[in-house]
């Protein structure tokens, strides 16, 4: 279970979390935060990380404080939204480096094998393609059986073949019973694999519920039809009580990528 309280988080003058309130507590579900570029998801995925420091609120895994308590992140999976590493290394020998530095027990083999890796382990990163390191970034996400998965834009990059893959693996996680979030520009990605969605428009939560509750509420038979509407203001219902600056308008030009 992730449960988070009145988190805000500011860089300087710019609040980019302004008192989150958000539980995911139902395994077996996969949750996508959606929001313009600049609305505060990825900056939320790393608070929940320890990747930074909230300026206040608290959050909790399984119940437990996650401040200075590091142990908590053996529970996680991620995938980073851009993922840095030597660019001189060959994909074996990053994956062998993962695996040394987090022991236990890796299934990389048959995640290489689905993803159609072989051909390229004796590749430096250097040299590959921005899907071929999408697809990298994968197997080293989910080679490890952790209970908590979270996913920073998973479909960058990847051909159709790869996104077929991609969303056989997330449905067996589902089944395994973990708890999966991710974020996703692609709304009918979203669509055909979330259960539930975040919207996040200037660091706060504008709707929270399954996608089936997103369309009924907005009056939409599509989710990105819905999603539109929260944008621009029409009916929205606003999940945290501090009043956004900026119009609400202006903000579905930074997202006409949906």
């Amino acid at each position: 279970m992730i449960q988070i309280t009145q988190l805000n988080k500011s860089f300087g003058k710019q609040h980019v979390l302004q008192g989150i309130d958000l539980k995911i507590d139902q395994p077996g579900r996969i949750t996508a935060v959606l929001g313009p570029n600049g609305s505060g998801k990825t900056t939320l995925i790393k608070c929940l990380l320890g990747m930074v420091l909230p300026n206040s609120g608290e959050m909790k895994i399984d119940g437990e404080a996650i401040s200075n308590n590091w142990a908590y992140r053996s529970q996680i999976d991620y995938l980073p939204q851009i993922a840095r590493f030597p660019e001189n290394l060959r994909i074996k020998e990053l994956i062998a480096m993962i695996k040394d530095i987090r022991g236990g027990q890796a299934d990389d083999e048959q995640l290489i094998a689905r993803f159609d890796l072989d051909p390229y382990l004796n590749q430096q990163l250097r040299n590959l393609s921005g899907g071929t390191k999408q697809k990298v970034n994968l197997v080293l996400a989910l080679m490890y059986d952790s209970p908590i998965l979270i996913l920073d834009e998973p479909t960058s990059g990847l051909d159709p073949v790869a996104m077929i893959r991609l969303k056989e693996l997330l449905r067996e996680e589902k089944q395994k019973g973990k708890i999966i979030l991710m974020t996703s520009h692609i709304i009918s990605f979203v669509e055909e694999m979330a259960d539930d969605i975040v919207f996040l428009l200037d660091g706060n939560i504008y709707f929270q519920g399954s996608v089936d509750k997103a369309k009924e509420q907005y009056g939409e038979q599509e989710l990105e039809k819905a999603i539109a509407q929260i944008l621009t203001g029409k009916k929205s219902v606003r999940m945290n009580s501090k009043k956004t600056n900026g119009s609400l308008v202006k903000k579905l030009a930074r997202v006409i990528r949906i």
